[in-house]
């Protein structure tokens, strides 16, 4: 039988380092997965014109960011089980998604593409049940970390990949295939560095500089939309800073929110001219009208259940939904240009509801947390991007996408029990970058 001295730091067991090991091969695995997701290797590998979803080598290589997902869901299986339970609509659109597979313009198409929706969304789910707020946010900062670093490399010294030739020639584009993406991903990427220089102040240095770093990339993609929309993320990242210090400037900074929201919608549906000549485009929306338009049209064929999730990009009968939408818009489009026409046109009005509500939830959840949680620095800023991408892309319910893993994530991060503690205890909480346990100890924010 074995002692220990008093006063000695505990032996650390066999099962602990285990346990310590376990989480390390957890994270990095969560590094690899996250990066095959994000499409940035795409270009570089296949080029300008690989169809990012389309191909059995460009699917094949998405299976190990499966088994990861399925690998952190194995982990965790009890948080995951109730992250999931606790966003109904969340469930309610994947089986919307699957069920979409019996009156699909093209089956084969639905039913491998809800797989990969559910698959995708599982790591989503996995990595909102495993990991706190600080260590969430500080693990998308070096995905975005290594992202921005490697577009920066590629603008530099290898302008062939990182930088547009054709349409708007000397526009960065990164590791990605156009300048928009580009900017729309350093949009987020800023969002997060600073949301995780604030919560782990150790390495704020760090954080901080790729914040500029990301900063510089959006200006160098030129894409007013990033700029606008990164603009309005960090407002919102300082308002939760401020309500996050409580007091009356909080209180004055919440009411002043509310007057700055309702001037931009009133600019927005008063004066569009402004808002679009501030986004740099002309009123189509660089084509995006004709678009919605041609897709409007297809909706109304179907309007309950839509053609099929996924199916309609693809579909080359020369007979369906894409030829006369391609008829009409002049023009054959990868998407919708717009997400929630995407999942209407697919999935029909129980898709659009589902996706709707889950949306809703998941904002007023982040806008709640601001009185509460440190999760809404790193949450809300990223939704009030996402939100402005979603107008303008098809970023939601998509498989194979980092956007989508993060908004889950987060979705599912915001809907587990907070703890509650004292007004003291939150304060010190957000100066050390700490979520509290039940007696207000520091917790290890590693694992959930």
């Amino acid at each position: 039988m074995t002692t220990q001295l008093a006063g000695a730091p505990p032996r650390q067991t066999a099962a602990a380092h285990a346990t310590t090991t376990l989480d390390v091969v957890a994270w990095l695995a969560t590094i690899g997965m996250l990066l095959l997701y994000s499409q940035a290797w795409l270009a570089p590998v296949f080029g300008d014109t690989v169809d990012v979803q389309e191909g059995p080598l460009v699917r094949a290589l998405y299976i190990p960011a499966y088994l990861v997902g399925l690998f952190l869901v194995g982990l965790k299986p009890g948080a995951s089980l109730a992250g999931l339970i606790r966003q109904p609509f969340l469930i309610a659109i994947l089986c919307i998604a699957a069920a979409s597979t019996f009156w699909s313009v093209s089956p084969d198409q639905t039913s491998r593409r809800a797989v990969a929706v559910v698959l995708t969304t599982l790591c989503g789910v996995a990595m909102g049940a495993r990991w706190r707020w600080p260590a969430l946010a500080e693990t998308f900062a070096v995905v975005f970390g290594i992202l921005t670093v490697g577009s920066l490399l590629v603008g530099l010294f290898v302008p062939s990949i990182g930088r547009m030739s054709n349409t708007f020639p000397g526009s960065w584009r990164g590791l990605w295939l156009e300048k928009n993406i580009f900017g729309g991903e350093m949009a987020f990427a800023l969002l997060l560095f600073a949301a995780a220089g604030v919560l782990r102040p150790e390495r704020r240095r760090l954080w901080f500089g790729l914040a500029l770093v990301a900063f510089a990339m959006i200006f160098a993609s030129t894409s007013k939309t990033s700029l606008v929309a990164v603009t309005l993320g960090f407002a919102v990242f300082c308002l939760v800073l401020v309500v996050r210090r409580g007091g009356s400037l909080a209180v004055v900074a919440s009411w002043g929110a509310v007057v700055a929201l309702i001037a931009v919608t009133a600019t927005v549906l008063l004066a569009p001219d402004i808002f679009l000549n501030l986004l740099g485009k002309d009123a189509t929306l660089t084509g995006r009208t004709k678009i919605w338009a041609a897709v409007m049209r297809q909706i109304q064929q179907r309007p309950w259940f839509g053609w099929g999730y996924g199916a309609v990009w693809s579909e080359d009968t020369g007979w369906g939904p894409l030829a006369w939408i391609v008829k009409q818009a002049g023009f054959t489009p990868q998407h919708a240009h717009n997400s929630w026409l995407e999942q209407w046109l697919g999935m029909g009005l129980w898709g659009l509801g589902a996706w709707s509500l889950y949306y809703l939830m998941t904002m007023v959840r982040a806008i709640a947390a601001m009185v509460r949680s440190n999760g809404a620095l790193v949450a809300l800023p990223f939704l009030v991007v996402y939100t402005m991408t979603s107008l303008t892309e098809s970023v939601a319910v998509s498989y194979n996408d980092m956007r989508w893993v993060i908004f889950v994530a987060f979705s599912i991060r915001l809907v587990l029990p907070d703890r509650e503690r004292s007004t003291r205890q939150t304060q010190h909480a957000f100066r050390n970058g700490d979520d509290l346990g039940p007696a207000g100890q520091r917790v290890v924010d590693q694992p959930a």
